[in-house]
């Protein structure tokens, strides 16, 4: 099975020749393979014979054709998945890709599951392989019963050693407002006991589509970039994580060193404060459930 390799915890699509076709149509060269490797992962998931090897082969494989069609994809900060505990995985949300590469990367070290709205388990073809990963779905109509919900199956998941992808945004975005990042992770990471490892990432090489948000075009001319921040655990004062990443005015990058222009916070208030108010529960629970 195909692995990605690290040096120095960094990974960087290597220098290869991408083909004419490749170049000229990078969308028609990278969507048929999306489709065959779906219908395929949804044969095996018919079967209850998806497992976490054949994810992370799917994930991968899907990565690889998207290096092929020109993106080139960066992924930092792999140290901080260790040790293999199960954590609450934070991010912010850009595309589709985040929710085909990430199995890739995390499985191998950790299984996971994501927090997706309700509607991607009837989705078709894809709903089984969706199902077969035992997500924790939420409708974003009924915010009381979705935050419980989240609360509730989040635990039982994080008990069972498996941890959780939540990106607390009320939709997918390009562009980064942390008024749009609710404390839906840090609270199931509290009430778990558990830790929480904050993900910045750059998937707008994936476009949203106008049509079929999931089909975007494909963008090699924007490079990918997935940058976990280190584990933090709970505490009893005030706490905020800064991943930074660049401005999407730039030359967009993602690393330690500096020059930044823009930053992504995840607010741990809430790890010393009493649980919200209905109004914020609302706001908690409608953005649980980004378009995974």
């Amino acid at each position: 099975m195909d692995k990605i390799i690290y040096t120095d915890n960094k990974y960087q699509t290597a220098e290869t020749s991408i083909s004419f076709f490749n170049k000229l149509f990078p969308s028609l060269a990278y969507y048929p393979y999306l489709f065959m490797e779906v219908f395929s992962a949804a044969a095996f998931a018919k079967k209850n014979s998806y497992d976490d090897k054949k994810w992370i082969a799917s994930s991968i494989h899907l990565m690889r054709r998207l290096e092929q069609s020109g993106l080139q994809i960066e992924i930092s900060g792999i140290e901080n998945l260790f040790p293999k505990k199960p954590v609450v995985i934070i991010g912010n949300h850009m595309s589709m890709m985040e929710t085909i590469i990430l199995p890739g990367i995390i499985c191998p070290i950790k299984p996971i599951t994501f927090v997706v709205k309700q509607s991607l388990l009837n989705y078709p073809i894809f709903k089984h392989v969706m199902r077969s990963r035992n997500p924790i779905a939420v409708t974003r109509t009924k915010p009381r019963a979705d935050l419980k919900k989240v609360m509730e199956e989040g635990v039982k998941r994080l008990q069972n050693n498996i941890s959780v992808i939540v990106f607390p945004q009320t939709t997918r975005a390009h562009t980064f407002s942390a008024n749009e990042m609710s404390t839906i992770g840090v609270k199931l990471a509290k009430k778990a006991g558990v830790q929480a490892v904050p993900l910045a990432l750059k998937t707008d090489g994936w476009d949203n589509g106008k049509t079929f948000k999931d089909f975007g075009r494909i963008r090699p001319e924007r490079k990918v970039y997935f940058s976990f921040g280190k584990p933090m655990a709970r505490k009893r004062t005030y706490e905020k994580i800064t991943s930074r990443v660049y401005s999407t005015n730039t030359a967009p990058k993602i690393n330690e060193a500096g020059n930044y222009t823009s930053s992504f916070s995840i607010s741990y208030s809430s790890f010393s404060s009493p649980e919200s108010s209905t109004s914020s529960s609302s706001r908690e629970s409608s953005s649980s459930g980004a378009d995974a």
